[in-house]
């Protein structure tokens, strides 16, 4: 006789939120879908996060609260990275290596090297012992196809440096439910590096690009997880609009030193604002083509979002699908850790962060400790230029001891706000863009 499985915590309320509040808190919620109608259920979770709640009455029913929510599923200790020159970032994968950087270790205005989060799709390549000797070829939709050694292209364009957004196509993945294909990425897979490299636009007209050009292909060095020379491991491209633009460019450092290895070294591109798949690592060629192109990475439903939203879990109608383009809009938390713990006393709580919307600005960030009840408006300083992120700030007050959240809700230049969940669930989980929230504890 089989015996049946339990079902853990993050399951339960996978399949049934407000069920798992009543089986695993013996919470009632109002007709509202907010608070509790039990005093056991309240002192639950109570127990469970360390404190009172002083705004349990305004807790969304279903809502797991944060200060659980980030513990597990993946290990309350999870792996941390430890390689020369990076700082210890959450691995989330290691074949290929998928690196996070925790929201708090991104308060600086301009990302440190060390804390730019990783992305591969292949292995890694081996570095190259003359970086100037390096190749990228460009063809395709071109008068003139270049062959041009790194060293060359130094030479011969203008450089130039711009603090830009870099942000993984699936940012914001774990916000989604069902649980989306892919790595569970939080808020953490974004950086604003200063990048300094030439206008591809400028290789591009060297090139002389042909009316019938409409987008690019680009591909990288990385060898396939696979082990087939064959195999591109991602090859994907932009609109010749994109590929053109003034801020997408050809890198070949960050802040003001030589690319690690691990970020493209010699070369890559950064198209910002838009999925850093893009922004091809290790760049050998970039093929100029009379079409959308179709490398891997590029068709079924990889960095693509449905048009109209489809049933979370549902049957996928791939002709329904577009490809991801500009970033959705996002704001974090960034001088308060998950799980920090106020003194005793404490009455304000001051935070700041990061905001960013890919090709759009943000206008507002506001700022909620009732669990969204109420917002306060915060103070969003204008980016430091184009694609870069946005400093924000502002301050709540506590009205006593007790578990929080700091919610953090951007709003963009289109005055589109971030909703409170992922929304248009899609099977590979992009555009989770849902608002950042961080527990806090006033120690009593």
């Amino acid at each position: 006789m089989s015996r049946k499985r339990e079902r853990g915590f993050f399951e339960l309320y996978r399949d049934d939120p407000e069920r798992a509040d009543a089986l695993i808190f013996g919470r009632v919620s109002d007709v509202g879908r907010r608070g509790f109608l039990k005093g056991t259920g309240l002192a639950a979770m109570g127990a469970a996060v360390g404190g009172a709640i002083p705004f349990a009455a305004s807790m969304p029913s279903g809502l797991i609260p944060a200060a659980l929510a980030q513990a597990t599923p993946t290990p309350s200790q999870p792996k941390l990275l430890k390689m020369d020159g990076k700082a210890d970032l959450v691995i989330l994968g290691d074949k290929p290596l998928v690196c996070e950087t925790p929201e708090h270790m991104l308060d600086d205005e301009v990302t440190p090297t060390e804390r730019i989060f990783i992305r591969n799709n292949g292995q890694i390549p081996e570095p190259t012992k003359d970086p100037d000797a390096w190749e990228i070829v460009v063809d395709g939709e071109v008068n003139a196809p270049l062959k041009l050694k790194l060293g060359e292209i130094k030479q011969k364009f203008q450089h130039v440096t711009h603090a830009m957004q870099m942000e993984c196509g699936g940012n914001g993945r774990g916000a989604f439910n069902p649980e989306a294909r892919g790595n569970q990425w939080g808020n953490g897979a974004i950086s604003n590096a200063a990048w300094t490299g030439v206008r591809l636009a400028d290789l591009l007209k060297a090139a002389g690009v042909k009316p019938s050009a409409v987008f690019t292909g680009n591909f990288g060095a990385d060898p396939h997880l696979s082990g087939d020379a064959t195999k591109p491991s991602i090859s994907r491209g932009v609109p010749l609009a994109k590929a053109m633009e003034e801020h997408t460019i050809l890198a070949f450092a960050v802040n003001g030193k030589p690319l690690p290895l691990i970020h493209g070294f010699p070369a890559r591109l950064i198209s910002p604002g838009w999925p850093g798949s893009t922004s091809q690592k290790w760049l050998t060629r970039i093929w100029v083509r009379d079409k959308e192109h179709d490398g891997p990475g590029m068709t079924g439903t990889a960095y693509r979002v449905p048009r109209t939203p489809m049933i979370p879990g549902g049957k996928t109608d791939e002709k329904d699908f577009r490809i991801l383009e500009s970033m959705p809009l996002r704001s974090i938390v960034t001088n308060i850790a998950n799980g920090a713990k106020l003194p005793a006393g404490a009455r304000k709580v001051d935070a700041r962060g990061q905001a960013w919307a890919g090709e759009k600005t943000v206008r507002a960030v506001d700022l909620s400790i009732d669990f969204g009840q109420t917002w306060t408006k915060g103070e969003v300083k204008a980016p430091a230029g184009k694609y870069a992120w946005q400093r924000w700030t502002a301050s709540a007050n506590l009205p006593s001891a007790g578990y929080y959240e700091i919610w953090a809700r951007a709003t963009d230049s289109d005055g589109i706000s971030q909703p409170f969940a992922g929304w248009n669930w899609n099977p590979q989980g992009y555009g989770g863009n849902a608002v950042h929230r961080v527990a806090v504890l006033v120690e009593s």
